[in-house]
């Protein structure tokens, strides 16, 4: 089911002109990185990756038909203003090793 998610959201970004940068899937949250414009919305960039997702995910694994959705509504963003891209990557790609 990880290795379908990360495809998903590949798609989902190739299809919106979006970069992901780094990307990590954990039991109960996933970390994204991603490099898009500044007028796409966060809010709007994780509308659709949810609600993309939750969606496929449950019509291709029977067993999570029965979930009304996999997501919450809750996200975090946060701007790379003052990181460098490669510290935020390093950060993302750590976060499974973590435990």
């Amino acid at each position: 089911m990880e290795e379908r998610f990360k495809q998903l959201v590949e798609e989902i970004c190739q299809e919106n002109d979006w970069v992901i940068l780094a990307m990590e899937v954990m039991p109960d949250h996933c970390h994204l990185f991603l490099n898009c414009l500044p007028s796409d919305s966060p809010s709007d960039i994780m509308a659709r990756v949810k609600g993309v997702t939750s969606r496929r995910l449950r019509q291709e694994f029977k067993h999570l038909s029965h979930l009304p959705s996999l997501w919450t509504r809750s996200f975090f963003v946060s701007a790379a203003e003052n990181v460098s891209s490669e510290t935020i990557k390093r950060y993302v790609e750590s976060q499974k090793k973590r435990g």
